[in-house]
């Protein structure tokens, strides 16, 4: 196979992994009730989660405001993002990408920065920032890795990386990056020793809160 011809294949793989549809966001979508009903032991079936849960509703409206976004709509994507904001009280920008099965529970003051990342299988409770500590262009915001759990009123903040796997306990404040697999608690955060059932606990069980004196 010549040149020219991997060049042309490369260059429609690339084009193609972009392009993105409305049924692809529908099954997004539903991925993520299934997240929510799966994550949340209080959850009695899929009616009462997709109707009742505000966590969802604000990750689903992402999802169309992301498209949007994503397709050069932006001012109609910031406009879905606000009317998202003031009924869920969970502020998405547009630009974030949030993966797969993403579950916010409670929702409430949960804020992800434009450049935010988050991957696939995480748990964020309600309070939660992804957020900057400069007002520059470029990127700014945390990316998180895979199954990850964020404790209630956790910070994380600037773009520094969480690894796989990793446990942000409560009110934590994360300033520098966490490995793979680690359990992160405290004003600043520091990483704990954690155990073979430390590693294997349900992941969102929510650490226990410590703060430095």
């Amino acid at each position: 196979m010549n040149k020219k011809v991997i060049r042309r294949r490369i260059k429609k793989t690339k084009y193609n992994t972009k392009k993105s549809t409305f049924r692809d966001i529908f099954s997004l979508m539903y991925g993520d009730l299934q997240a929510a009903k799966n994550a949340d032991p209080a959850a009695r079936n899929f009616l009462e989660v997709a109707l009742t849960y505000p966590g969802v509703h604000a990750v689903w409206a992402h999802r169309i405001a992301n498209f949007l976004w994503n397709k050069g709509a932006k001012l109609s994507a910031r406009i879905i993002s606000q009317i998202a904001r003031s009924k869920t009280g969970v502020d998405i920008h547009p630009g974030a990408k949030l993966g797969e099965r993403l579950f916010i529970d409670h929702a409430t003051g949960v804020v992800i920065g434009e450049t935010a990342v988050v991957g696939k299988d995480c748990v964020i409770f309600h309070g939660v920032t992804l957020g900057g500590v400069a007002m520059v262009k470029g990127k700014r915001h945390p990316t998180v890795g895979n199954r990850v759990m964020i404790g209630a009123g956790a910070k994380i903040l600037g773009p520094i990386t969480i690894g796989d796997d990793c446990k942000i306990g409560a009110n934590a404040v994360v300033t520098k990056a966490i490995p793979a697999g680690k359990v992160a608690v405290g004003v600043p955060a520091k990483c704990l020793d954690s155990s073979d059932k430390a590693k294997n606990d349900d992941l969102i069980v929510d650490p226990q809160l410590h703060i430095d004196a």
